[in-house]
C-alpha cells in the first residue's frame, strides 16, 4: 500500500475525496447505514454493504432503491467466516461498521442477541479487517448510551467511563472497550507496523430523519400514529436527549473516516456527534413540535404503563470534534424536525424516494458549504 507518512489526500471537496473510494459498510440496509450508503455513492465510492435484511417494512433500503446502488452481500455479523470473507473479497480501503442491535427497549426482551450482535459483531468485523490487512481507515459507531450515565445536566466527554444501565446501553459501552483493545493490541502504528489501519469510535446522539421505521423510537411512533389520525402514547416526555437529523452525525462519521486516511494515529479514538447544546429537548417538546409541523389536528397523549429503565438526561460535549475535525452541524433541531416531516409527507403523496433523499442530502451540503 505504501508509505503513508505524509500522504494526506486532497480534499477539494467530498466527491474528489470519496469517488473510486472502496468503501465497506455493515449494517448498510437500516435505517443510519442506508443513508449512509446512499451518501456514499452519490459521492462516488464503490459501496460493498454486508447485513441481513432489513429490519423493518417498509424500509428507507427498499424505498429509496439503496441496493441498485452498491455490492450487496447478505450476511449477520455474527458469523465471523462469512463477514472475513465478505471483507477479503470487497478489499476496502475504508470501513464503516454499523450492524447492531440498536433499541434500548429490544435489549431487555433479548439480551443475548442485543450482546451477541453488538459486542461479538463488533470483534468479528475487526477481526475481519485484521486478517485482511488492507483497509487504511475503520470507523466502528456505537451509541451516546455507551457512557455510565451518572443522571446528571453535565455534557458527557470523550474520556469519560463506559457503562450502561440496560443491556443494550451496556453493549455499546462493551463494543467501545473491544475497539480500544483491537487498536492498542492489533493497530497501534507503534509496534513497527507502518500500514496498520487507523481505528475510531463514533458516539451520535438520537437521530431524527425521513426512513426510520424502528419500532418503541419516538419520532416513528408520533408520524405512524399521526399519519393514521391517532394519538401516540408517549412513555418518558420529560426525558431530555441530544437529537439531530442523521445527516449531521453522518457527515461526522465521512470526516472522520477522510482525516484516518490521512495516517495521524492521534486521530484513532473515540469521537462525539451531536447537536448544540440549547438542540437537547425534552422528548414532550419534540412531540408538540412534531404535531406542529404536521398539522391536521395531531396530538399525543402521555401512557400510565410502567416501563423499563432508560435515562432521564443524556448530553454530547461535541467541543473534541468541533476544534480537531473542524466539523459541527448543519441542520438544527428544527430543521432536521422539518425535514423528517417533508420526507414523510413525500412518500405520502407518491414522490420518488430514491430521488427525494439525494436532493435532501444535497441539500444539506450545499448549506454546509454556505455555512
Amino acid at each position: 500500500m505504501g508509505d503513508w507518512e505524509g500522504a494526506v489526500e486532497d480534499m477539494v471537496g467530498a466527491s474528489s475525496f470519496w469517488g473510486g473510494k472502496r468503501v465497506f459498510i455493515t449494517g448498510h440496509t437500516g435505517f443510519k447505514g442506508a443513508w449512509l450508503a446512499l451518501w456514499l455513492t452519490d459521492l462516488g465510492a464503490e459501496v460493498t454493504g454486508y447485513a441481513l435484511p432489513p429490519p423493518t417494512t417498509p424500509s428507507l433500503y427498499d424505498l429509496a432503491n439503496v441496493g441498485s446502488r452498491l455490492h450487496h452481500v447478505e450476511g449477520d455479523v455474527r458469523d465471523l467466516a462469512a463477514l472475513a470473507r465478505a471483507v477479503r473479497e470487497a478489499r476496502p480501503e475504508i470501513v464503516f461498521h454499523l450492524a447492531a442491535q440498536s433499541l434500548v427497549r429490544l435489549s431487555y426482551d433479548d439480551p443475548v442477541g442485543t450482546y451477541a450482535a453488538n459486542v461479538m459483531g463488533t470483534v468479528n468485523l475487526l477481526e475481519a479487517v485484521r486478517q485482511d490487512g488492507g483497509a487504511r481507515a475503520v470507523v466502528c459507531v456505537t451509541s451516546d448510551k455507551c457512557y455510565e450515565n451518572r443522571e446528571t445536566s453535565r455534557a458527557y466527554r470523550e474520556d469519560d467511563a463506559m457503562g450502561g444501565y440496560d443491556p443494550y446501553s451496556s453493549s455499546k459501552g462493551c463494543s467501545e472497550l473491544v475497539v480500544s483493545a483491537y487498536r492498542r493490541s492489533f493497530f497501534s502504528p507503534t509496534d513497527g507496523a507502518r500500514d496498520v489501519p487507523r481505528i475510531a469510535s463514533v458516539r451520535a446522539g438520537n437521530v431524527i430523519g425521513g426512513g426510520d421505521w424502528a419500532k418503541d423510537r419516538l419520532v416513528p411512533d408520533l408520524l405512524n400514529g399521526f399519519a393514521a389520525g391517532l394519538r401516540p402514547r408517549i412513555r418518558f416526555p420529560m426525558a431530555i436527549r441530544p437529537w439531530q437529523h442523521v445527516f449531521e452525525p453522518l457527515d461526522g462519521y465521512l470526516t472522520v473516516a477522510r482525516h484516518l486516511w490521512g495516517g495521524d494515529p492521534s486521530l484513532a479514538e473515540g469521537w462525539n456527534f451531536g447537536p448544540d447544546e440549547t438542540d437537547a429537548r425534552p422528548v414532550g417538546w419534540i412531540a408538540d413540535r412534531l404535531a406542529e409541523l404536521w398539522g391536521d389536528n395531531a396530538g399525543w397523549d402521555r401512557t400510565g404503563e410502567p416501563q423499563p429503565h432508560e435515562a432521564h438526561v443524556l448530553k454530547l460535549n461535541c467541543a473534541k470534534a468541533r476544534e480537531r475535525l473542524g466539523w459541527k452541524p448543519v441542520w438544527g433541531l428544527d430543521e432536521g424536525l422539518q425535514q423528517t416531516v417533508a420526507w414523510r409527507r413525500a412518500l405520502e403523496r407518491g414522490a420518488e424516494m430514491e430521488e427525494f433523499g439525494l436532493n435532501q442530502l444535497r441539500m444539506r451540503q450545499t448549506a454546509s458549504t454556505d455555512a
